[in-house]
């Protein structure tokens, strides 16, 4: 059977039916909006992406999406507090494209990156998150910066055990913890200053979706077009999509780079 985004959009329905729920499906740009009635609020998911995942996980790659969705909802609306919560406070990264503000107009705290990606802050709790705004901020009177210090100690904190896999002569190391922040790891800058130090090669990394971080060796032309294929293949995969785009990673700067099949990669001259 070959899925569509129009089957998609009707099975998803039929999974998170509720009395107190809501849908909005744009066609244009292939979403479904699920919004909990009661208190406005709803998340949004990609289509295309989970088409992507259900062609390799079927079932499964449903599934996944129906426990977001119910998990997510379920803490929207709650009360949450920064004070004695700090030990949950993280970065999390995600595209230049992504809002800059909720769907109410709150301002999200957020800093630049790199001319792909920005940093955004979030409070987990437990099998979701919420995204740190300027309302939780004021009501709570914290500083921005006491939010990024505690959130850039805490990342440093994160697991760091990588998978290994050597392809046509290049090493891949894989980091896919499934904890809503691999891709945060990426700017525990100590721990990548680590692995550069034994790496051979030109070390590459790519951040396709939250739930991944690539680090790769560069050995031979060859591994520039497998890490473009493998962070293409991740991107089009992703709940939660940053960039295809990979980054050379030198004297502790990122620089994001195209990678021209079969040609040296050449530098984003957009970035910072």
């Amino acid at each position: 059977m070959k899925m569509t985004a129009v089957k998609m959009k009707n099975i998803l329905i039929e999974k998170l039916q509720n009395p107190e729920r809501s849908f909005q499906w744009d066609k244009e740009k292939d979403t479904l909006r699920i919004i909990n009635d009661k208190t406005g609020k709803g998340i949004t998911v990609t289509l295309s992406g989970i088409i992507a995942n259900w062609e390799t996980g079927k079932e499964k790659a449903i599934e996944e999406v129906v426990y977001y969705v119910n998990e997510g909802l379920s803490v929207m609306g709650e009360t949450h507090s920064l004070q004695g919560n700090e030990k949950n406070i993280l970065p999390v990264i995600r595209s230049a494209s992504f809002p800059q503000e909720s769907k109410e107009g709150v301002p999200f705290l957020f800093d630049s990156h790199t001319a792909e990606t920005r940093i955004y802050y979030a409070l987990d709790l437990g099998k979701t998150y919420r995204l740190i705004d300027e309302q939780i901020i004021h009501k709570e009177g914290w500083e921005k910066e006491r939010i990024r210090e505690i959130a850039r100690f805490n990342v440093r904190s994160l697991s760091v055990s990588l998978k290994e896999d050597q392809v046509a002569g290049n090493v891949f190391y894989f980091m896919n913890t499934n904890d809503g922040y691999d891709a945060s790891r990426i700017l525990n800058s100590s721990w990548l200053d680590a692995i550069k130090s034994e790496i051979s090669g030109t070390m590459a990394l790519a951040v396709p979706h939250q739930d991944v971080l690539i680090i790769a060796d560069i050995r031979n032309q060859t591994g520039y077009d497998i890490l473009a294929q493998m962070a293409m293949s991740f991107f089009a995969s992703g709940h939660v999509p940053i960039t295809a785009l990979s980054f050379l990673y030198e004297d502790g700067e990122l620089e994001p780079i195209f990678i021209l099949g079969k040609n040296q990669p050449q530098e984003n001259n957009t970035n910072k």
